[in-house]
């Protein structure tokens, strides 16, 4: 597998990186001490994830709601990220990595990833429940009464359940770029996020990296899986492609 191109213009001669795309779900951040999405009973720490991640829930109770995420944001300053966060930086020695997390917290940028684009939006962050283009950011609790310039309420910057997903379509894109996809710590149920992977061109080398795989090479014959949680498996894909390149 040839992972650098090297063209000549002129007298220089240009040096192009091939593109891995890595696709993240809640297991990528599991051993920094993070559930980042409900677990198998439906709840998001204890939490009916409609109460908590839906428009009606912030219309009926804004005050949990805003609460549920002061509470998410207070413990997201006290972790770090795993050895699975790290070992991506070290990919972006010899590869041109482009990360997509379903995650809302900031490990990976915290880890040193330099490319990283949020599906669901960002717990640091706060917008505008009126002008959602209003974005701050935001390491302390939320209220009830904290205002944008816009005069309006606050909100947490997370896509809820029923609400549209802006990222999506930049994300897509950068899926369609890859000449690798590496998709680490997801269910692979949540759409439109599972979606991704069907827009890799079908030659795409892909990797999954999850204890419990829910897909396999029965649905995807160029796809290679790892049955390892992200801090252990991601680390161990990292070296043995770094060891491939040139």
């Amino acid at each position: 597998m040839v992972f650098l191109d090297s063209r000549l213009r002129g007298n220089d001669k240009i040096t192009i990186m091939r593109r891995i795309v890595v696709l993240t779900g809640a297991g990528m951040s599991a051993e920094s001490g993070l559930k980042t999405f409900r677990d198998a009973d439906g709840l998001w720490e204890g939490h009916d994830v409609m109460q908590v991640a839906s428009p009606q829930g912030f219309a009926t109770d804004p005050e949990l709601v805003l609460e549920f995420y002061n509470q998410r944001r207070r413990q997201l300053l006290e972790v770090e990220p795993n050895a699975g966060h790290t070992a991506l930086v070290k990919l972006e020695e010899k590869f041109d990595v482009q990360i997509i997390t379903q995650n809302i917290d900031n490990l990976h940028e915290k880890a040193g990833s330099t490319n990283v684009l949020h599906l669901h939006g960002e717990l640091l962050k706060v917008r505008s429940t009126v002008n959602h283009d209003l974005v701050m950011d935001w390491t302390k609790d939320l209220h009830l009464g904290d205002v944008g310039d816009d005069g309006h309420q606050l909100r947490p910057h997370i896509v809820w359940f029923g609400e549209m997903v802006p990222m999506l379509e930049p994300a897509i894109e950068i899926t369609q770029t890859a000449d690798i996809l590496i998709i680490i710590g997801t269910s692979m149920q949540v759409y439109p996020a599972a979606s991704l992977i069907n827009y890799a061109a079908n030659s795409v080398p892909i990797y999954f990296i999850d204890p419990r795989p829910t897909i396999g090479r029965s649905d995807y014959s160029n796809l290679t899986v790892m049955a390892d949680t992200a801090a252990k498996g991601v680390p161990k894909l990292v070296n043995r492609l770094i060891d491939s390149a040139p």
